[in-house]
């Protein structure tokens, strides 16, 4: 199932997941060239669709591509209307998550939030480093609230363990995530749990994202404690800042869309 959750291809115009990967392949695959003239959100089906100069956009799979809210399907039309005389789909993420959804994880969403509960299994937030102190304290700061967040609101009580060795788990604590996740079993908020979840690292901090208990902003820098740690130490990596980049913006495409199909 997770090869069903990497962007669902058409022509080959969705590709890799990992941002490097994505503009590598789109660099020898010439994009299309801008067709339309105006994007806009139509009520249809239900539902809500974006139109390119009156006719519906369909999933790489020939769906109509329908959001359940304006808000959601504003997002969309959005990005059609910000391409210039060429179509960039590393531009269009909220796009790429959508057809996802409708193509891949409405067939099955029950081995997605199986997927997503294997990450939490082995959830980032739980892995605490020995040291120096500097780092440790970083970690705690950010990491614990969560962890604390999910025993009393999720009613899931996870072990922490210090370095890489794995920890097992409590069934009935990841049976708890999964009652959540279950309630979230609609294929769009699904997607971007998912999104969230593998850019993370942790299942925790997307749904503390989808609850309401961070924004975006403060679980992006939670999950990237470690990686900045050492960038202070070691200096920065033009690639590696590169690919934080597009990370960020596909993270903050999945909690935009999240936070759009509230209402």
């Amino acid at each position: 199932m997770r090869d069903i959750l990497n962007d669902l291809e058409a022509g080959r115009l969705l590709s890799d997941p990992d941002p490097m990967r994505r503009a590598q392949l789109q660099m020898r695959t010439p994009m299309p060239k801008r067709f339309y003239k105006e994007a806009a959100v139509a009520e249809r089906d239900g539902g809500f669709t974006i139109e390119l100069d009156g006719k519906p956009v369909k999933t790489p799979g020939k769906s109509l591509l329908v959001l359940p809210t304006a808000r959601a399907a504003q997002l969309v039309a959005d990005e059609f209307s910000a391409q210039e005389e060429r179509l960039d789909l590393a531009t269009m993420p909220v796009y790429r998550l959508v057809n996802t959804a409708i193509d891949g994880v409405a067939a099955d969403p029950q081995a997605v939030i199986e997927d997503i509960l294997r990450f939490s299994s082995s959830d980032l937030l739980c892995y605490r480093a020995a040291g120096p102190d500097t780092l440790v304290r970083r970690q705690d700061e950010a990491w614990d609230p969560v962890i604390d967040w999910a025993r009393t609101a999720l009613g899931a009580r996870l072990n922490l363990a210090e370095g890489v060795i794995h920890v097992e788990q409590p069934k009935d604590a990841i049976a708890a995530l999964g009652v959540h996740l279950g309630q979230r079993a609609e294929p769009v908020r699904l997607a971007a749990l998912h999104v969230m979840t593998t850019l993370t690292g942790s299942a925790l901090l997307a749904l503390s994202v989808d609850f309401g208990e961070l924004d975006i902003e403060a679980a992006w820098r939670a999950a990237n404690i470690d990686e900045d740690f050492q960038a202070e130490q070691w200096g920065h990596d033009a690639e590696a800042v590169a690919r934080n980049v597009a990370r960020k913006r596909d993270m903050t495409a999945a909690a935009s869309l999240i936070e759009a199909m509230r209402a």
